[in-house]
């Protein structure tokens, strides 16, 4: 089974190219962040025509998720608990109903920056119910894949500049921290586990030629429960998706599994 996440910065904008990454990469399960889209604009039709069924967590114009699958959903969430004032759409999770079913979120973490301030605060404490709920998955004992952008530079190593981030929300010691603590009650990083190799990156900006020059961050990552971690047999990076017309400023990042 090959599981990906991948923000797509917009699925109506980029339409072709994601569906031509669809394609090529031929995915069972597929973690989408910032469609940009509410629900019923999201391209349900052309999707499924390809042989997905789809969730999705909607927003106008901003953020954004869903979850496409070969296989059948069952007990969909819509929206991370903990907090139900939170109108931001940045988390669905569904029981993918394969031969060993498999419990899939999509995860879209807050940016928070300008740091500091309050949306860097915003942050921590969404991650602080992520890892509640992270938390409360493990007690099902399944195998669980947490897909997301999730707006964390792991290490200085997956980031081409350290000392070009060192103000940014994306590298401050609190997010490293936090995104450690998730892994900390059990879960394994995939890239970290079956590559790790420095200066992988999974998003490079649209400005500065950041692209052409590889000045490129990795913030995109795939969660494993033990039970996933087990089947985990190897992670990788589409970067072609970059080089794409119209493409997003993230490539998808795909786990294989022994599902």
């Amino acid at each position: 089974m090959k599981i990906a996440s991948w923000n797509v910065n917009s699925v109506n904008a980029r339409l072709p190219t994601v569906l031509e990454v669809l394609k090529n990469l031929e995915l069972d399960v597929v973690c989408f962040q910032e469609i940009k889209c509410v629900d019923e604009n999201f391209p349900r039709l052309e999707i499924e025509d390809m042989g997905y069924n789809v969730v999705t967590h909607g927003q106008k114009s901003y953020n954004g998720v869903a979850i496409l699958s070969k296989h059948p959903f069952e007990d969909v969430q819509i929206g991370l608990p903990g907090d139900d004032s939170d109108e931001q759409a940045r988390y669905v999770e569904a029981l993918i109903m394969s031969d060993t079913p498999v419990r899939v979120s999509s995860i879209y973490l807050p940016n928070g920056n300008p740091f500091p301030g309050p949306k860097f605060d915003y942050k921590l404490a969404w991650m602080d119910r992520l890892i509640a709920r992270a938390k409360e998955l493990l007690t099902y004992e399944e195998a669980i894949v947490l897909g997301g952008d999730y707006n964390c530079i792991p290490r200085d190593e997956d980031c081409y500049d350290p000392a070009a981030w060192v103000d940014d929300a994306l590298a401050q010691p609190e997010t490293r921290a936090k995104f450690r603590e998730l892994q900390w009650l059990g879960y394994t990083e995939g890239f970290a586990a079956r590559d790790n190799r420095a200066h992988q990156y999974t998003f490079w900006d649209y400005q500065a030629g950041a692209w052409q020059k590889d000045n490129g961050i990795r913030i995109d990552h795939l969660l494993c429960s033990p039970q996933a971690a087990d089947k985990l047999k190897a992670v990788s990076i589409y970067r072609d998706a970059r080089a794409m017309t119209k493409p997003s400023d993230h490539v998808p990042i795909i786990g294989e599994f022994d599902l």
